[in-house]
């Protein structure tokens, strides 16, 4: 019988980890298929504080990782595969394995959504990045593009035009799906071009560990070219894991976990932190602090039972 079961070993499960183990609380992170989260998929990080010269994502979540450990957190491999949240203790399974807890926190995060190409994977934090306020920074003077064409593509290549000497706007229709507001300030900014009817084929140059060029298709001539350019933003929107709780607690549309008071969900004894449940800022230091909240949250509800 855990007091707490933390689900996710991102920023935000870590230090949801290091806050309850530190109150005592001997907390169990179940790490997920995805250990780390989306920090391990990145490489330098200039914008969590503390670090003036920058920090390697993974080397961040390892540091994390073992600052949670040396205040007594246990860390358990593999997956949740089921969740029964309608009565206490909680009960999880684990790769067939019953795991029973009196508190909950789902730190499980929110996948990027990609393309689905071998080199997108093997380029990911070498020039193909799914954050652009994370990575923009790094394409100083260069020429991106950003593929996609809703509110997200948008917003990523207005943030990159601060940066970057081009962005390219890959899209597979005629028009894009972005708010009015969005199109129209996307069409006054003189940095962006717009490349319609077309499709991602391939990126170069995966075996060099770095973009040199984008391979196209128009889906109306069917002609394919090579567009040189240093860096791939996929703006195509997230995905939050959240499969596992739906029937059991409140999400929005886009199946993104509600709270209410800080980290509290529907059902008490169980709190969100992190992706899972922020569509909108979806940072390192923003995951950590709700991570910070939810086992607080839970702290304070322990002791009001005792």
């Amino acid at each position: 019988m855990r007091n707490v079961v933390i689900i996710g070993s991102g920023c935000a499960g870590l230090t949801a980890a290091i806050y309850a183990a530190r109150a005592s609380l001997q907390p169990l992170v179940v790490r997920g298929v995805h250990a780390g989260g989306q920090l391990t998929l990145t490489t330098q990080v200039e914008n969590y504080p503390g670090f003036p010269r920058g920090v390697q994502g993974p080397e961040l979540i390892e540091r994390m990782r073992e600052q949670a450990t040396e205040f007594g957190t246990e860390f358990m491999e593999g997956n949740v595969t089921k969740v029964d949240l309608s009565q206490r203790p909680f009960v999880l399974e684990v790769h067939h394995e019953r795991v029973e807890t009196s508190t909950l926190i789902i730190a499980s995060g929110a996948s990027a959504k990609l393309l689905g190409l071998e080199s997108e994977r093997k380029l990911l934090g070498h020039g193909v990045s799914t954050c652009a306020t994370c990575d923009g920074y790094f394409f100083r003077g260069k020429d991106v593009v950003v593929v996609g064409g809703g509110d997200t593509a948008a917003e990523d290549a207005l943030f990159l035009t601060r940066y970057a000497n081009e962005v390219g706007i890959i899209h597979r229709r005629d028009q894009l799906r972005a708010s009015k507001i969005m199109q129209d300030r996307l069409r006054r900014n003189e940095k962006i071009k717009f490349h319609w009817n077309t499709v991602v084929e391939d990126i170069v140059d995966a075996d060099q560990r770095e973009v040199s060029g984008i391979k196209l298709r128009n889906l109306k001539t069917k002609e394919g070219t090579i567009k040189p350019v240093h860096g791939v933003f996929i703006g195509i929107g997230h995905e939050p894991n959240t499969s596992l709780f739906r029937g059991q607690l409140e999400m929005d549309d886009l199946g993104y976990l509600i709270t209410r008071e800080g980290s509290k969900t529907n059902i008490p004894g169980v709190f969100a932190a992190g992706d899972v449940k922020d569509r909108v800022y979806r940072q390192a230091i923003t995951a950590a602090g709700s991570g910070c909240m939810a086992a607080m949250d839970a702290e304070r509800f322990l002791e009001a039972e005792h």
